[in-house]
């Protein structure tokens, strides 16, 4: 309601979040999901329903008749700000014991209360908001695919088991005694499948499933936008998600993104930023330093690594020893795992202060200065290690921590990227072996096909990911079509073929029949809403989220299953302790 309803006759139903008394008159905060409304309960005009106002306290579910009013004392921070209904009925549709925490913007509720209460905390219009949020972008997603001759199939939730990959949750079969489903960690190889059948644009809004250990951006359960399209190349797809991304960004945010966003190679973004997944809201990027500092003989840290490198951190040579120190701490945290921090201060006044100093002539540390485009006032933070990858990792933590305290990640700023050209394989120093990076069905560069034979860990994926403000929001790849070339995978990554068979025999046997060439990508919706809601975390735009240890402190889940259940499944339960799990 709004000031061109004065005078109609409406009826309201919602929650008390507030009541007030001020002499001969009752005023009443109704929340419902549409915002808050001052109702007026007036003791000259009918005492007993101002009486039976009076009574009701916070949370009461209650429903009012009565005519909107201009209020006299306007609130411009609420859309009704400018009304008010004098009631004329009241109805108390239930009461409410006091709730644990008010149920405000600025709540008093910590993490784990709001959690044990969610369907409380859901009241609060912050929350709400972002389900709203969720909502719209699902609609246009749906909207935005569907005119584009997408077709929305749903595929199953139990599946079976497929350990390449992150842990599944498994489900024991009643009537299969001995033998379990498995929750989908995506819908992968069956929209692969459904290419094979001939649906060849198809999405889901899919619930997937990985146990894994949580962490801001990570839930047991989580949404994704998943995609598939057939007889299309990489350019095709990113294009296509390009569009989408472009259209969601101007349509919720008002947010006009680049006609054609930059991609980078994985290398490349290694090699400036350490990560996969760079932010690019701000500079900093990584100065290579060995040709200069490297085999002087001055300095065996620097003599002794493979891999020197900085950043210069604009404004900042004026940081005090004790911030030095907090840095070193920082990159020293096991988290980072640096072994320690070198810097150099070009002070304003033309001045250097370094701590290796004492190591380097002057005219080497102006030879860095100019390396790393530093300015008088600058000041250039430098790591090395012996592993290069790893190192510009730690540099990567180093540059987004300095990033954060300069306030340089501004929520409100969007920068997009793809980042392309991935390894197909990785090591992993766990099972000895290599590893798909991604998946074992994703499209070798075919210009490193021969490479497969001979050095498996130098051929690229025709992968790519859509990275927004340092997140990975989406990725996908081309998929392998031809089953030789996916047999030669299987082998590569450790299956016997009778192991590939029992697996994926499924698959392989369908690529038999005229397997299309196909890609697709999936979004996480979580992690989208997330960024578009500028949220650190995305346990806030999922209705009913776990907790950082996996349980949903609410229902009290998971949670042992009665005898007669385990009897059922033909199961018996032993746990035993952290040593011998």
């Amino acid at each position: 309601m709004r000031l061109a309803d004065q005078g109609k006759t409406v009826t309201l139903a919602g929650w008390v979040q507030r009541s007030r008394r001020m002499g001969g008159m009752t005023f009443v905060d109704l929340r419902d999901r549409y915002g808050i409304t001052q109702l007026v309960f007036n003791e000259s005009s009918d005492a007993a329903l101002c009486e039976q106002a009076n009574k009701l306290g916070r949370e009461y579910c209650i429903q009012v008749k009565g005519v909107v009013n201009e209020r006299e004392s306007k609130n411009k921070n609420i859309p009704t700000g400018e009304i008010e209904v004098l009631a004329s009925e009241l109805n108390v549709l239930s009461s409410s014991i006091t709730p644990p925490f008010t149920i405000e913007d600025n709540t008093d509720g910590g993490d784990d209360i709001r959690m044990k209460y969610r369907y409380l905390d859901l009241r609060r219009k912050k929350v709400r908001e972002n389900l709203e949020l969720r909502h719209r972008l699902t609609i246009l997603v749906r909207n935005f695919l569907d005119q584009r001759d997408f077709i929305e199939v749903e595929t199953p939730i139990l599946i079976g088991s497929t350990p390449e990959g992150a842990r599944d949750f498994v489900v024991p079969s009643r009537m299969n005694p001995g033998q379990f489903y498995a929750l989908p960690q995506s819908p992968q190889t069956l929209k692969q499948l459904l290419m094979v059948s001939g649906f060849d644009r198809y999405f889901q809004i899919a619930k997937c499933f990985r146990d894994e250990d949580l962490r801001a951006d990570r839930q047991p359960e989580f949404t994704q936008i998943d995609c598939e399209m057939s007889f299309v190349d990489q350019e095709d797809v990113i294009g296509l998600f390009e569009q989408m991304m472009r259209h969601l960004f101007k349509e919720v945010l008002n947010v006009d993104l680049p006609e054609a966003l930059p991609q980078l190679t994985w290398e490349e973004a290694m090699r400036r930023f350490g990560s996969d997944k760079p932010d690019m809201r701000f500079g900093m990027e990584f100065v290579e330093l060995a040709d200069v500092l490297k085999n002087t003989g001055s300095f065996s840290v620097f003599d002794n690594a493979n891999y020197i490198g900085g950043i210069c951190v604009p404004g900042c040579a004026n940081y005090t020893r004790k911030q030095l120190d907090q840095l070193t701490d920082f990159v020293k945290r096991p988290q980072v795992g640096a072994s320690g921090l070198v810097y150099i201060k070009y002070n304003e006044d033309g001045t250097v202060k370094s701590s290796i100093d004492k190591f380097y002539s002057p005219e080497v540390l102006a030879q860095v200065k100019e390396k790393a485009q530093a300015k008088d006032g600058d000041l250039v933070l430098i790591l090395c290690g012996e592993h290069v990858n790893k190192t510009r990792v730690q540099l990567c933590s180093l540059r987004l921590e300095m990033a954060e305290r300069l306030g340089l990640r501004d929520k409100n700023k969007f920068q997009c990227l793809w980042i392309v050209d991935f390894p197909l394989f990785e090591w992993s120093d766990e099972e000895q072996r290599l590893m798909s990076t991604h998946h074992p069905f994703t499209m070798p560069n075919p210009d490193d096909i021969p490479l497969l034979e001979t050095h498996p860990e130098k051929v690229r994926a025709k992968a790519y990911d859509f990275v927004c403000n340092g997140i990975e929001v989406g990725g996908g790849s081309l998929r392998i079509h031809d089953g030789k070339l996916q047999e030669k995978m299987f082998n590569i990554l450790g299956f016997t073929p009778e192991q590939a068979m029992a697996q994926f025999g499924f698959l392989i046997n369908a690529f038999k029949y005229g397997a299309p060439p196909h890609a697709g990508l999936a979004f996480g919706l979580d992690r989208m809403v997330s960024i578009f809601a500028g949220l650190d975390s995305i346990r806030d735009c999922i209705a009913f989220p776990k907790n950082n240890s996996g349980r949903d402190v609410m229902l009290d889940a998971p949670s042992v299953i009665a005898d007669k259940q385990l009897a059922e499944l033909q199961l018996k339960v032993e746990v035993g302790n952290s040593a011998d799990a």
